[in-house]
């Protein structure tokens, strides 16, 4: 803990002050590649603090080798400003900055994601919504994104915990416009994406009371309708141990690792783990056993799915877990919730999600964007909270 606290006092604010040294005046396309650069080593540099090992090897991919059709939102928290570099295929690199101290942006998060709950004032909300919005896509941006299926956002910081599908710019949510996913930054993005294949699933879930944690009674129907859509045999409750979990991982052809559980984000990586039956599963192991397994077989995890976990209340940085078990576990994209909401709401999107994802080509990012549109036309679940919690981390494809 000594060496992560020194890296936040001495290491981190090194990476920001050349940042904010090659952006000032009017930055060359030269100077905005190197802070591009910089933005993503940050994020890797983070990533090996938080595992406390040098576990990351990765080359920079460029957006056009990944997907022609989506856009790079990069976002960097200065001392004076809020800077914003956005790479699209085909374009140069654009550059934004608002004028606003890293302490004043800070707060404005807060007061977002506060506003987030279902009792807040719908119009502050949306005031709040709107400001973030035109920080990370400003006017002058909109119109060159307008034919970006997807936009993939590298944010900074607090801003990580933002969910991106409720930015609203006045008139639409974000989500209705484009498909949106989070990344650590392309330099750590899986080398490719996996062709789209029939979709074979592990599907793990606990619905009872364990642990001292609550019951998730919608688990059990999620579990069973999910094993249905990914042809998968679920294990629930008592038949969700670690051991289990092992021992179908090793033994079966699955894609997709779905778990419904109890489980938290968190940026200590002993505090970032999984419930099963038996206890705790942690980040290492189960990335651990996701990496044996690909190495064992050379087939990774197409798609990770944790349904029911919550980001560390109060940890400014808990979404660093979430990064970090997307990397780690080699998965090629993980889908998860950075609240915890309903588990009614749960089970209908996810149902719809895996229904969605088997259309011909249907990328993740546009089949959740899809399933969460399905809950925003629904007035029961219309308001941000029930779906824009859930978000696609690492290979949108």
């Amino acid at each position: 803990s000594d060496v992560q606290f020194s890296f936040r006092e001495s290491v981190e604010p090194v990476y920001r002050e050349l940042a904010a040294l090659l952006l000032d005046s009017n930055p060359t396309q030269a100077n905005l590649i190197q802070v591009r650069e910089l933005i993503e080593g940050l994020q890797l540099a983070e990533l090996d603090n938080f595992f406390r090992e040098a576990c990351l090897d990765s080359e920079v991919q460029q957006i056009d080798e990944i997907d022609d059709r989506a856009a790079v939102i990069y976002s960097m928290m200065l001392p004076d400003r809020l800077a914003v570099i956005i790479s699209a295929a085909g374009q140069p690199l654009q550059y934004h900055s608002t004028p606003i101290g890293k302490v004043d942006a800070e707060q404005t998060v807060r007061d977002l994601l506060a506003s987030l709950h279902p009792a807040s004032d719908n119009n502050d909300r949306l005031r709040l919504s709107q400001k973030v919005y035109n920080w990370l896509l400003p006017p002058a941006a909109q119109s060159s994104l307008a034919d970006r299926q997807t936009l993939v956002f590298v944010l900074d910081g607090l801003m990580r915990k933002i969910p991106v599908a409720a930015l609203h710019d006045g008139q639409q949510y974000l989500i209705e416009q484009h498909a949106v996913a989070l990344s650590p930054g392309l330099k750590l993005m899986a080398s490719q994406s996996l062709a789209q294949k029939d979709l074979q699933g592990i599907v793990a879930g606990i619905s009872e009371s364990v642990g001292g944690l609550s019951a998730l009674p919608g688990v059990e129907q999620e579990v069973a309708e999910i094993s249905r859509s990914v042809s998968a045999s679920p294990l629930l409750n008592q038949n969700f141990t670690k051991e289990a979990l092992e021992d179908t991982v090793n033994h079966t052809q699955a894609n997709v690792l779905h778990l419904a559980t109890h489980g938290q984000f968190s940026s200590k990586q002993e505090d970032t783990f999984l419930l099963t039956w038996n206890g705790r599963l942690n980040i290492r192991e189960l990335s651990e056993l996701l990496r044996k397994r690909e190495i064992q077989t050379g087939e990774a995890i197409e798609l990770l799915v944790l349904s029911a976990c919550d980001t560390a209340v109060g940890d400014d940085r808990a979404v660093l877990g979430l990064a970090g078990l997307a990397v780690k576990s080699g998965a090629r994209s993980t889908l998860a919730s950075l609240w915890p909401v309903k588990d009614r709401v749960a089970v209908l999107l996810m149902s719809d999600f895996y229904k969605n994802l088997q259309q011909p080509n249907m990328t993740k990012a546009e089949a959740l964007r899809q399933a969460q549109l399905k809950l925003l036309a629904d007035e029961g679940f219309s308001d941000p909270f029930f779906w824009s919690s859930f978000t696609i981390v690492g290979n949108w494809l």
